[in-house]
């Protein structure tokens, strides 16, 4: 259920390298239970907005407002401490080490023998299984290393680990570019029982159809300005192409005004 007082709010945020530009004044909201699909070409500013929302940057001037308050986070740990949780492209899980290991990374369950802290093995491999059934993957063995796992096993675990830990705020920054078509749709079933528990959800996409199945907006990014913020329903692929390219920056900049020339003059 959406919640009426936003979860997140940007306001008039920038970020400058250097000369650069990457974001020019990027404001939109995003409350709990609705998810806000954020989406605009290479170069757009969607990956600095991610990291400065994510504690990863700092921006140049604004303000990130989070469950009311203003924060400054002054790293990615202290936004997880906050409830918001980032799942990039590239992942986060650790390979070396198995499914249960990083399904209980930094939440390891111990039990003291003689003082000696102990994993609770067992109890977390139930944990684990049970998480990943409810997320719908399948992987047969749970202590094989990671390395040995596809892309889109990978990026499954860590889908159904925020969905099994939660906080306030996930961030998905392409979540499925390693997924095949099923476990792409588990994937935005997964969204849909994230926003049923009230979390907020900004997912950075490519894939138009995979913005219009399960967004409740949709914000744009062009030349690191909100080109537009619209209802799902509200909108059509067309119109949101339309804001993406800047309608082909508006037929080269007016070229379609010139006056014809030529026959008939």
């Amino acid at each position: 259920m959406t919640t009426t007082t936003p979860l997140l709010q940007l306001q008039d945020i920038r970020k400058n390298f250097g000369a650069i530009e990457a974001l020019r004044g990027v404001t939109f909201d995003v409350s709990g239970g609705e998810v806000v699909a954020l989406l605009g070409d290479n170069g757009a500013g969607k990956s600095t907005l991610v990291k400065i929302m994510a504690g990863g940057q700092p921006p140049s001037s604004g303000k990130v407002i989070f469950e009311g308050k203003e924060r400054h986070f002054e790293s990615p740990a202290e936004a997880k401490e906050a409830g918001i949780e980032t799942v990039y492209q590239d992942l986060s899980l650790c390979t070396n080490v198995d499914v249960v290991s990083n399904f209980f990374m930094g939440r390891e369950l111990t039990r003291k023998v003689l003082g000696v802290p102990i994993l609770r093995q067992r109890e977390m491999e139930i944990e684990t299984a049970k998480a990943l059934k409810e997320g719908g993957t399948n992987i047969p063995s749970l202590r094989v290393n990671v390395a040995h796992l596809s892309g889109g096993q990978r990026q499954a675990i860590e889908l159904n680990r925020f969905v099994h830990w939660g906080g306030k705020l996930v961030l998905l920054d392409e979540p499925f570019a390693a997924l095949g078509v099923e476990q792409t749709r588990r994937g935005l079933e997964m969204i849909e029982r994230v926003r049923q528990r009230g979390i907020g959800v900004i997912l950075i996409t490519h894939v138009m159809a995979q913005a219009f199945a399960v967004a409740d907006r949709i914000v744009v990014l062009r030349h690191g300005v909100v080109a537009g913020d619209v209802q799902t329903s509200q909108s059509s692929p067309d119109e949101v192409v339309n804001m993406i390219t800047g309608g082909i920056e508006r037929v080269a900049k007016g070229l379609a005004n010139q006056p014809e020339t030529g026959a008939g003059t």
